[in-house]
C-alpha cells in the first residue's frame, strides 16, 4: 500500500514500500508525471515501442542520445 514518507526533510511518495526495490518521488517528479500522463500511457500501451504524436521526430534535437 503506498505512503508518504521523508527523505531529507522532503515528503516522497513510495507506491511499494514493502516491495525489495520500492519506487518513490518527490512532489517535482509526481508533477512531471502528472503533466506527461498521456504519453507515459501511449509508453505503456505500445509496450515502449511508440510515442505516437507525443513523441519526437528521429533525428530531431529531442531525441536522447546513446550512452
Amino acid at each position: 500500500m503506498p505512503e508518504i514518507q521523508e527523505y531529507k526533510g522532503n515528503k516522497i511518495l513510495n507506491l511499494n514500500p514493502e516491495s525489495k526495490f520500492s519506487f518513490s518521488f518527490g512532489l517535482a517528479k509526481a508533477k512531471l508525471i502528472l503533466e506527461n500522463l498521456d504519453v507515459i500511457k501511449k509508453f505503456v500501451e505500445t509496450e515502449g515501442k511508440d510515442l505516437g504524436e507525443f513523441g519526437s521526430k528521429p533525428g530531431s534535437e529531442n531525441s536522447p542520445e546513446a550512452f
